[in-house]
């Protein structure tokens, strides 16, 4: 069937109007200007602690999380130490927005609902052969606490850019089902997050957003975030499983 211009044109017309639409419906979470909104938190140093550790613990983290976090030129900066930058709110099914720039040997990933994580890899680094399930060089954005050798745990294809330039990330979370592109490229298409913290379970329904910190410095700059109701959500899984 052939399209008439005026057909054509009223496609591209809706077309960019959802675009614009979804465009208006993100908001930041990081205020360009200082901490607001964010606490310290590493999740894995308090995993086991109970009452008066662990609140002790949990403050702590918050106290010194300003000694290796700051913000410069409107970006959220880390040293490559420290507590994870987490969310004080709490996130559900979600469409992020992400830039960050990092230098070699960093190890760096995003949490979501808490749970890691979002990769972020050196991809320079030569494979090591003695920790197989460790591989850097095939790019960030794949879900690296997944069971080892399962789809999504290493991504599609390789889509970082070199060191000193900026990496985009949109992450959509539905549930436990998450898509991942890095630098308009799918690496993760779909694939279940497993629930680090306890594999019977499922991913938890809401938790927070959190930077990790691990080695070298890391940059952070325009983090968006776009909630998703039941209906496009429904509605996205439904096509999703449709191309399978």
């Amino acid at each position: 069937m052939k399209l008439n211009p005026l057909t054509l044109g009223g496609l591209m017309l809706a077309v960019c109007l959802v675009s614009q639409a979804e465009d208006a419906a993100f908001r930041p979470i990081f205020n360009g200007k200082d901490l607001t909104g964010w606490y310290g938190l590493n999740p894995h140093s308090v995993v086991k602690l109970k009452d008066e550790k662990k609140a002790e613990a949990l403050k702590k983290m918050r106290d010194e999380f300003a000694a290796d976090w700051k913000v410069e030129d409107g970006e959220l900066v880390n040293d490559g130490h420290g507590p994870y930058a987490t969310t004080e709110e709490e996130f559900g099914d979600i469409e992020l927005l992400i830039e960050y720039k990092t230098v070699a040997g960093a190890d760096s990933g995003i949490y979501l609902r808490g749970a890691p994580q979002v990769q972020i890899w050196d991809k320079t680094q030569v494979f090591d052969p003695t920790k197989p399930t460790r591989r850097p060089h095939l790019g960030s954005g794949g879900l690296f606490n997944n069971t080892p050798d399962t789809p999504g745990r290493d991504p599609l294809v390789v889509a970082d850019k070199p060191f000193g330039e900026w990496n985009s990330f949109r992450i959509r979370q539905l549930g436990a089902r998450t898509w991942v592109w890095l630098n308009d490229q799918l690496v993760v298409d779909g694939t279940v997050m497993e629930n680090y913290w306890d594999k019977t379970q499922p991913l938890p329904a809401k938790g927070p957003i959190m930077l990790q910190t691990h080695g070298g410095e890391i940059r952070w700059r325009k983090l968006q975030v776009r909630e998703i109701g039941a209906e496009e959500a429904e509605k996205i899984l439904a096509e999703a499983d449709a191309k399978k």
